[in-house]
């Protein structure tokens, strides 16, 4: 059978793959048209599994509020490479995982997997991830996500760029769930309050100080109101409540929700590939082996 320039063309709006491979696979098919995209279907999801051990520390953050503002979530979806992270494509993939995420409350990202994309997708979203990665050509996951209600109040959200997010949960005026929210943005708090801080940690950042202050020579008594006064500072510069407030440092966040008749429950802040090893690429030696392997 005959492959006209108008069926590559179709298969091409119809999959996105190249002119080439489109024609490819209507020849293999003999010109069904719904068994060319089977076939390649089928052909992406396996290139899609090979490129499942590659490391993806790019990305978007993505967040939603529901109308009401009870209710917030936060997504992390990873790519390899920023470029990646700006398409079109995959930035709508990762809003509709978010707003599944916020309908229906999955456990796990492994129930999240599970479900439909939604908004007339049928296709779980595990396997619209893998038809993604075909697509694009490099490897993606939906690394992990925070739903948050609020029990006493609303929940604000704040994206710098798609590549930090925060949730948060207060009380009080909507601009103050924005400030606080772009605050740990910037500021990056370990806790909320110093009570939220683990037993084990203050203790080690205590035995710290005592060896530190003990070098000074001075007398114990004064030893230990060193390390007290070093600890409560240490306590401010890394929990939220203590540390100034980032658009006005001559007051702490504390003093700054006193004032406004504020508080706040939870935070939750996200950056795009933290924690992740990212493979550093040499591209002359990447070129270099795709030469002598041809």
């Amino acid at each position: 059978m005959e492959i006209t320039a108008a069926m590559v063309k179709e298969l091409r709006t119809r999959t996105g793959a190249g002119m080439m491979e489109c024609k490819k696979a209507l020849k293999e098919a003999e010109g069904d048209m719904e068994g060319a995209i089977e076939a390649m279907r089928k052909a992406g999801l396996a290139k899609a599994d090979k490129k499942s051990g590659r490391v993806a520390a790019e990305g978007v953050i993505v967040t939603r509020v529901a109308e009401d503002g009870r209710t917030g979530v936060m997504v992390e979806i990873n790519s390899e490479t920023d470029f990646v992270a700006k398409n079109e494509e995959f930035q709508q993939f990762a809003a509709r995982v978010a707003e599944r995420v916020l309908e229906s409350n999955p456990a796990d990202v492994a129930e999240l997997s599970g479900l439909t994309v939604g908004g007339g997708d049928e296709r779980d979203i595990a396997t619209a991830t893998k038809e993604l990665v075909a697509k694009i050509g490099e490897n993606l996951e939906v690394r992990r996500f925070e739903r948050r209600e609020s029990e006493n109040g609303q929940v604000a959200s704040y994206l710098h760029g798609n590549r930090i997010g925060v949730l948060v949960d207060y009380t009080g005026a909507e601009q103050v769930g924005k400030d606080v929210a772009m605050h740990v943005a910037a500021n990056n708090p370990a806790a909320t309050r110093a009570d939220d801080i683990p037993q084990d940690e203050l203790e080690k950042e205590r035995q710290f100080l005592e060896e530190q202050a003990r070098d000074s020579g001075k007398p114990e008594e004064i030893v230990k109101k060193m390390v007290e006064g070093r600890l409560r500072k240490h306590l401010s510069e890394i929990t939220l409540l203590g540390q100034p407030f980032v658009k006005d440092p001559d007051q702490t966040v504390e003093e700054m929700l006193k004032a406004n008749d504020a508080d706040v429950s939870f935070f939750r802040r996200f950056e795009v590939g933290e924690g992740k090893e990212k493979k550093e690429e040499n591209f002359a030696d990447e070129v270099m082996a795709q030469a002598k392997g041809a």
